[in-house]
């Protein structure tokens, strides 16, 4: 059995993979149409225009989608390891959750709304996406801290704490991208070395791949983690039929009032 056939572990895999393929096709894209320099331009910038914007677009809300599913299989299998007992680190599991999903929202507001047509959608999505996302790996790292080391090594913990620490330290970049004074940043997609804003257009520009990239990374720490787990959903129906009896017959004299039940390996959750 390959290493991605085991438990879960395809979801951080594809997740980190995707999202990175995400960034680089519209950056290829841009750049040889001309659309952006070369140089480092910012992320949005390579969606900016078409046909990368459509791309990106894409690209980004499947990011988005694999997002949701890896912070919610990791939020059931956190509940699994701590039990019933522990309240304070299961609620604290269930705010993880829902602020990686408002980070995942973020993404489809950045893919979908471009800074040259509506500036402030973009920016409160990236808000969104890098500053509830730096949120939740710090969220996941106090996590860790309390389930190392009778659940996992104190390696993994101090991981995800340095990769939280450098997402912090590049969200430097959404303070420089909107601080440009007398640059048009929304429309401005070509620098030139030497002009006003360009020296922290570089700085700015580096900060939020460097943002990115951490992001996406910390994903990578879940893979063996998720070589551990198994999901399943469980069909339960309550008829055996789909018709609706209220008004006439009686579903026992044509069918067995027991309903079947199905169940497939997919979302409930088993460690």
């Amino acid at each position: 059995m390959w290493w991605f056939q085991q438990g879960m572990c395809f979801l951080p895999a594809a997740l980190v993979v995707w999202t990175a393929a995400s960034f680089i096709f519209p950056y290829i894209t841009a750049v040889v149409l001309r659309h952006v320099d070369p140089f480092v331009p910012y992320i949005s910038d390579t969606g900016t225009m078409a046909p990368e914007r459509c791309v990106f677009g894409i690209m980004m809300d499947v990011s988005a989608f694999l997002g949701m599913a890896t912070m919610y299989v990791r939020y059931k299998q956190v509940e699994a390891l701590l039990g019933v007992d522990d309240l304070k680190l299961l609620r604290l599991n269930c705010i993880g959750l829902w602020v990686g999903w408002t980070s995942s929202f973020g993404m489809c507001v950045v893919a979908n709304f471009q800074k040259t047509t509506i500036f402030y959608m973009h920016l409160v999505g990236a808000i969104l996406t890098f500053g509830f996302g730096a949120l939740y790996i710090l969220l996941q790292s106090v996590l860790s801290y309390y389930m190392q080391p009778h659940i996992h090594s104190r390696t993994i913990y101090l991981l995800r704490l340095c990769i939280g620490f450098w997402t912090l330290g590049s969200i430097f970049s959404i303070i420089m991208y909107t601080s440009l004074i007398g640059v048009d940043v929304p429309r401005k997609l070509h620098w030139t070395p030497g002009e006003t804003g360009y020296t922290a257009h570089i700085i700015s520009t580096i900060s939020e791949w460097f943002l990115a990239f951490s992001f996406i990374s910390f994903f990578l720490t879940y893979i063996r983690d998720f070589q551990k787990i198994n999901l399943r959903a469980e069909v339960d129906l309550q008829s055996s039929h789909l018709y609706d009896w209220t008004h006439g017959h009686n579903p026992a004299s044509h069918h067995n009032s027991r309903a079947p039940s199905e169940v497939s390996p997919l979302l409930a959750g088993t460690t």
